[in-house]
């Protein structure tokens, strides 16, 4: 019998991104099998492990088991995890909050229950269509704004086998903390607020070798913020710099949401040979504002005061505000002298401003192994540490503003790990910014005032 879900397209692709890249199965459907624990039983009884769609009006709640669904009166005498979560999507971003359960439910004639020290938290009760949810639950999903009551009537009931999940508690539960932690990222950043009231947004300008990630770090914030792979900059693998423009660009969040207060720009990439890539002498106009957006880098020329584009008397709101020095993170040992030269060149300028600087590690593979459970510091025994330690020695930035991503580049969905270590870094890129607003003398920050050494 051929049955189709109530959930859209893009819905059931973030349900099973959700879990590790699974692949789902429709075992039951309530109006094609009929409203009945003994029908929904006798389709997902010993399946393996299960996900339960229960569709309200205003939201779908999600009930996962690892493990088998229940047989009628069926007790299960081990520990058995299952977790409640809402599914519902804002600007293709699904947010995630979840009740979780070391229990497996009961199914009796006419209902299937799960309970918490003696106490009814959830009761599906397919024969009149209606969902029990204890108070407690109710508020940790985050369903209701004001009182609500604790039945409620549902639309429709599915449940899918999941197939390619890893049976394993531990796993599961970090599945659940990492998409957790990236939303509490996504929902600090979006209620980001500028220490200076007198810079609308903060600049982090990218510098890095050709190759190195810079504009695939743009393409990665904001395909985090829109919620789908968006690939808005240029980027390429040829020897030579694919970005020959001065590039601001500001992100919003969501397709057609409000424009967050910062931007990245992009600028032509480092090259060690004379005459090829960012010529240094243009580093000190990027930093004070004088170079305007879209202006076209001469490697053999750099932009001088009597240039047509150049900004003569830029403020601190033009400026940039911290320095993102990217490097790929698996050419770091084979840097020539000249280019490690060129660097400290560039950072010699950067420090003369007082600005504030990180390092941004780019292509990491084993980026799911980079954090630790709590997700919010890197692991220190990982092979990458000797990398860390190698652009420490070389530039001498503090090893907690060396930080690793991996940028999206070939995918075509969003990875939360991935997700995570951007929005981390771009979090860590901000609060350095901050401290070097909080840092500018306040004869600096009116207009027309140059706030960098010539």
């Amino acid at each position: 019998m051929n049955m189709t879900t109530r959930l859209t397209w893009n819905d059931e692709k973030r349900l099973r991104k959700l879990f590790g890249n699974v692949s789902l199965s429709l075992l039951y459907k309530s109006s094609v099998h009929g409203s009945g624990v003994t029908d929904m039983v006798q389709h997902c009884s010993h399946q393996g492990s299960t996900i339960t769609m229960i569709y309200l009006h205003h939201v779908i709640i999600g009930v996962f088991m690892l493990g088998n669904y229940p047989r009628l009166w069926e007790r299960f005498e081990e520990p058995h995890y299952s977790f409640f979560f809402p599914f519902r999507s804002k600007d293709n971003i699904t947010e995630m909050h979840t009740f979780p359960l070391n229990m497996a439910p009961q199914a009796t004639d006419n209902q299937l229950t799960y309970y918490l020290s003696a106490e009814k938290v959830f009761c599906l009760c397919p024969h009149n269509k209606t969902l029990y949810l204890h108070e407690n639950v109710i508020k940790s999903l985050g369903l209701f704004q004001r009182r609500a009551p604790d039945r409620y009537e549902y639309l429709e009931c599915e449940v899918f086998r999941v197939e390619g999940v890893k049976a394993n508690l531990s796993y599961m539960k970090r599945i659940m903390n990492v998409t957790q932690h990236r939303n509490r990222l996504l929902e600090e950043l979006r209620a980001y607020k500028l220490y200076a009231d007198w810079v609308s947004k903060v600049h982090i300008l990218l510098l890095g070798p050709v190759g190195s990630g810079k504009s695939s770090f743009f393409n990665s914030v904001k395909s985090v913020f829109h919620g789908r792979v968006t690939r808005q900059a240029i980027v390429g693998s040829d020897i030579t710099s694919i970005t020959e423009q001065y590039r601001t660009y500001s992100v919003k969040d969501g397709i057609s949401g409000k424009s967050l207060p910062f931007m990245l720009c992009d600028s032509m990439g480092l090259d060690e040979t004379e005459g090829e890539g960012l010529c240094v002498d243009d580093i000190p106009p990027i930093l004070k504002g004088s170079i305007p957006d879209r202006y076209q880098f001469n490697p053999h020329k750099p932009i001088t005061p009597q240039h047509s584009d150049f900004i003569a008397f830029p403020s601190l709101k033009d400026g940039i505000h911290c320095v993102a020095y990217v490097l790929d993170i698996n050419s770091i040992n084979n840097l020539s002298s000249k280019m490690v030269a060129k660097f400290k060149q560039i950072h010699k300028e950067v420090l003369n401003c007082g600005m504030a600087h990180v390092v941004l590690l780019t292509k990491v593979k084993n980026y799911n192994e980079v954090l630790q459970d709590n997700f919010l510091n890197m692991k220190q025994s990982m092979t990458s540490q000797s990398q860390v330690r190698n652009v420490n020695n070389m530039l001498g930035i503090p090893i907690h503003n060396i930080l690793m991503v991996e940028n999206y580049a070939s995918e075509f969905e969003l990875d939360p790990v991935k997700d995570i270590l951007i929005l981390s870094a771009l979090k860590q890129m901000l609060r350095a910014a901050d401290d070097f607003l909080e840092d500018v003398p306040l004869e600096e920050t009116g207009n027309l005032v140059p706030f960098c050494p010539s």
